[in-house]
């Protein structure tokens, strides 16, 4: 590997080390602003409950009012996490395209190295190179063995979280027809 290579490779490295912190930056500042907004939302919402308890005429319209708010809030609480996991999941997503293209440079510069190597090396070292060639390929293969699950246990993730937040709505839902059906009565 001549100091050509090795400069390049570590400017490979470092490129892809600022690229890994933008997107972290750009993944918190996205929270951030989620976040805020939030927050905002809850603020207003919190002033015109206020305004409409203190207006109520009677205990039963105020306890009305808590109940209309319980699916809303729900509602409300499953789409900022829904917004979350988005962001959590598309910084993972960037994470991952980046170090797989690193990974797969390093995998190159080392194939290049081996090569160069093969090329120049002395007779009867036959037997080194090929058990390298050998390493570089298991590597290869285990990598993207490593891959095909990582994406399949991540598909099964994102399953079971789009379950787990549908599942409090449900049961919400039920419970408020429920009460409104025993209301009626």
């Amino acid at each position: 590997m001549s100091s050509l290579d090795l400069e390049q490779t570590i400017a490979s490295s470092l490129e892809a080390t600022f690229e890994l912190l933008n997107k972290t930056f750009a993944g918190i500042e996205s929270l951030a602003g989620l976040n805020l907004q939030a927050f905002k939302s809850m603020l207003a919402e919190h002033q015109e409950i206020a305004t409409r308890v203190l207006s109520a005429k009677d205990p039963q319209e105020v306890f009305a009012l808590q109940a209309g708010q319980a699916h809303p809030t729900v509602e409300k609480a499953q789409s900022y996490w829904r917004h979350v996991y988005e962001i959590l999941s598309g910084t993972q997503t960037d994470f991952t395209e980046i170090l797989i293209a690193q990974f797969k440079r390093y995998q190159n510069d080392f194939q290049v190295f081996v090569d160069n190597l093969a090329k120049n090396a002395p007779a009867g070292s036959e037997a080194v190179l090929s058990a390298w060639k050998s390493a570089v390929e298991t590597a290869k293969a285990t990598f993207e063995t490593t891959q095909k699950a990582t994406t399949q246990v991540v598909k099964s993730a994102e399953s079971n979280v789009s379950a787990a937040l549908n599942a409090p709505a449900r049961s919400t839902r039920r419970v408020v027809e429920q009460a409104e059906a025993d209301e009626t009565k």
